[in-house]
């Protein structure tokens, strides 16, 4: 039996996929979660063989979750679920760890493929993001176009764009308030900019919230 946790922020969806995952035999959803930090705190306490998490999510994206996740739960497979056919989002994915990465659009058709395909240790790619730059960098392991900041860093300018407060930035990412200080003032240096305004427009661009 293939246990599986299912993050997404809408109750409504989370319900939809649920219906769908456990009207497959060998699959049950052991948890769920309605955002990124509680679907890492759920793959730690639950250990689920899959993790299908929504890449726009409140606190912490599905990206940042899965590359929490496969390195505290590294036999945990990911699939990330999203609306975005972009190939900078797959890039972002598969340098998360993700072994699936699902548009919703096509959940329904793909989704129990990919959650049993990266079960297996496979991957499961949707045919409208493997375009040549995919293609060359999954077969020779080039390397995709970095974003300037550090994962933790993007962790914090998410939180910060959220309207978060420094201290709570810290309870969440379980840092010290000063920590949190200077990685504020990195990610203000290397993007050139000076306020949280700007620092809000550049999380919109990233996909790490959305509009």
């Amino acid at each position: 039996m293939l246990r599986i946790l299912l993050a997404d922020d809408h109750g409504i969806v989370r319900s939809g996929l649920r219906v769908l995952i456990e009207s497959h035999d060998g699959m049950h959803v052991v948890a769920e979660a309605d955002d990124g930090v509680a679907a890492v705190e759920a793959a730690l306490r639950h250990d689920p063989d899959v993790a299908i998490l929504d890449v726009a999510m409140p606190r912490m994206t599905g990206i940042q979750a899965a590359r929490e996740i496969r390195s505290r739960r590294p036999r945990t497979a990911v699939v990330l679920l999203s609306m975005h056919d972009d190939e900078r989002y797959l890039f972002d994915a598969l340098r998360a760890g993700a072994s699936g990465y699902v548009l919703k659009r096509a959940a329904d058709e793909e989704l129990i493929e990919a959650v049993r395909a990266v079960a297996a240790g496979k991957s499961h790619l949707p045919a409208s993001t493997q375009g040549a730059l995919v293609k060359e960098w999954l077969e020779r392991g080039e390397e995709a176009p970095r974003d300037p900041l550090t994962p933790r860093e993007q962790d914090v300018v998410k939180l910060i764009a959220e309207a978060y407060t420094n201290k709570q930035i810290g309870q969440i990412l379980n840092v010290s308030e000063k920590t949190v200080e200077s990685h504020r003032a990195n990610v203000l240096a290397k993007l050139g900019m000076r306020d949280r305004v700007e620092l809000v427009r550049y999380a919109i661009r990233r996909g790490l919230i959305e509009a």
